[in-house]
């Protein structure tokens, strides 16, 4: 038996467990249960080895959650709960594409909690993998990135949907996950309002700063796109009718997540065409900066060829109007001064300085 740090996700003040999270278990990473009987929670925190004893009645339902477990701990389960070898290993493996697999005796699920780190523009993911069986769902968290505090405060905010089994703790799986998608695409919309402002600021000079910053948000788009697309899938294979999870009492729910997902899909859609319009707008923004400063040197070069033009006139070695007095000198500058000043009028007028 391994006993569960106590310091890991979950702990209460003073050092004390999280009422949930059982300290004596036939695995060695940390794991939370809850049974609901007849639609009511009568127990939690648990030690995993008294599952077998609480699914011997039939109108139990159990919960159990796993903190980075790994090939041995899960093959503990298997025999209880009938879990497929494939599906196993590809709850120890990282980096596995969201997706459900449906097998003769339960489904498996994975999915990423996702959040955007504001300061890098980059989205951070944590991979969840969950087992659903007819009387229990095991979930697989392979890090604390996870957090299951709000997956429970959801339980507990709706108890009255405790009756209807496993699709009532799977719906709260999934209406988490979803409601994370909407927080980190509203996070990356409000940057992208801040790319706009800085990208037409006027006091703004770092147009290399909007460039990096518009292709790190399009790759945390494009990460959080693989995510997100597949999730319709996901809970479109859920509330089929022959998987018996989704009930009537749960349908509306269930409908409601998956109208979520789209909305997070279309809008992370509409998110990546935004920020290629500000790469392309940013270029054309930097070509125009480019074209007016090219305006502005031209002009005032236009500006001093004239007086260089006189003064190499005057400057022959041939006798000329006022030669050798100080009147053709006077005459000179004044002509200088006003075809300069004539130039600089005409060049203003037409927005060329």
């Amino acid at each position: 038996m391994a006993v569960a740090d106590a310091q890991s996700d979950g702990m209460l003040d003073r050092g004390q467990p999280h009422p949930s999270i059982c300290t004596s278990t036939p695995t060695k990473c940390q794991a939370r249960t809850r049974v609901y009987q007849d639609g009511k929670l009568t127990a939690e925190g648990f030690p995993v080895g008294d599952i077998s004893d609480y699914l011997e009645n039939e109108s139990a339902v159990v919960w159990l959650d796993l903190l980075a477990p790994d090939r041995d701990d899960l093959t503990v389960l298997s025999e209880e709960f009938g879990l497929h070898p494939l599906a196993i290993e590809d709850a120890v493996h990282p980096h596995e594409r969201t997706k459900i697999d449906r097998y003769r005796s339960h489904l498996f699920l994975t999915a990423y909690a996702v959040h955007l780190d504001a300061a890098s523009g980059e989205i951070a993911m944590s991979e969840l993998a969950a087992f659903v069986t007819d009387r229990a769902v095991i979930t697989v968290r392979k890090d604390d990135g996870v957090k299951v505090d709000s997956l429970i405060a959801y339980w507990d905010g709706s108890p009255d949907l405790a009756t209807e089994g496993v699709g009532y703790l799977l719906h709260g799986l999934l209406d988490n996950i979803v409601d994370g998608y909407f927080d980190a695409v509203q996070s990356l919309d409000d940057e992208i309002e801040k790319l706009e402002d800085l990208l037409f600021a006027e006091t703004s000079r770092d147009q290399g700063a909007v460039q990096r910053r518009s292709f790190e948000l399009r790759k945390s788009l494009v990460l959080f796109r693989r995510v997100v697309l597949p999730m319709r899938e996901v809970v479109n294979t859920v509330m089929r009718r022959d998987l018996h999870l989704m009930t009537e009492r749960l349908q509306p729910y269930y409908q409601d997540v998956y109208d979520h997902v789209l909305r997070a899909t279309e809008w992370t859609e509409s998110l990546r065409d935004l920020v290629t319009t500000i790469l392309e707008t940013n270029l054309t923004v930097q070509s125009n900066r480019m074209n007016v400063i090219t305006k502005k040197v031209t002009s005032w070069a236009a500006i001093v060829a004239v007086p260089t033009f006189i003064t190499g006139f005057y400057g022959m070695n041939v006798p000329y109007p006022g030669f050798g007095h100080a009147v053709g000198l006077e005459v000179s500058l004044a002509i200088m001064l006003i075809s300069a000043a004539l130039l600089y009028v005409v060049f203003k007028r037409k927005d060329w300085l």
